[in-house]
């Protein structure tokens, strides 16, 4: 079962003073207060909230000491930010695994924690079934019959929310609406142009 989101210990909140600038000639505030100011408006992985007290306090024993503490203290875990993001990702967004991947790496979660958490999502929210919610998403704002140009649009699109190319055309094919044009479509028509939603993602 997945974890529930993440959220403080009981009897305990990610401030004090969430959010407010240091008063003129007030001194700033140090690295655990402000980790708190920056938690309590989102979650940050490991790595993002070192980098975003780094650019704060030039001393890395500073920094340190303060990761280690909201570590200890549950406020940071990569392996529940992972899982809750991918998670929040694909039911929210329809992210497929290729995409999912990509942003858990762009907000610097540990590469050791990617994997399980994609493969966590995938067993509560098949990635076919995301396929065909997104699908259907964009065909309600589609008008009908679709051109050869505008299916290979679609397409795209569906690539880059982190489908593979192979997928994507059976579940097109797979739709009336969507028939004769999508019959002709080969997997080069939706890879062409388009970035694959694999590459760098090994």
């Amino acid at each position: 079962m997945r974890d529930k989101p993440q959220s403080p210990p009981a009897g305990r909140t990610p401030q004090p003073g969430g959010g407010k600038q240091p008063a003129r000639g007030e001194a700033p505030p140090d690295p655990l207060t402000l980790a708190f100011r920056l938690l309590s408006r989102r979650a940050y992985s490991i790595a993002e909230m070192r980098r975003a007290l780094a650019r704060k306090y030039p001393q890395p024993e500073e920094v340190s000491a303060a990761i280690a503490r909201l570590r200890e203290l549950g406020y940071l875990d990569d392996r529940k930010f992972a899982e809750q993001y991918a998670h929040s990702l694909a039911q929210n967004r329809k992210f497929g695994p290729h995409r999912l991947r990509r942003e858990l790496k762009a907000r610097l979660v540990d590469y050791g924690q990617i994997e399980p958490a994609v493969e966590q999502v995938q067993q509560e929210m098949p990635p076919r079934e995301l396929l065909e919610q997104a699908l259907a998403k964009k065909l309600r704002t589609t008008r009908l019959p679709l051109t050869r140009a505008r299916l290979h649009s679609l397409c795209q699109g569906l690539l880059r929310l982190g489908f593979g190319a192979g997928d994507i055309i059976k579940v097109v094919r797979s739709r009336p609406e969507l028939k004769p044009v999508a019959d002709a479509l080969e997997q080069v028509d939706v890879e062409i142009s388009g970035e694959d939603p694999g590459a760098g993602l090994s």
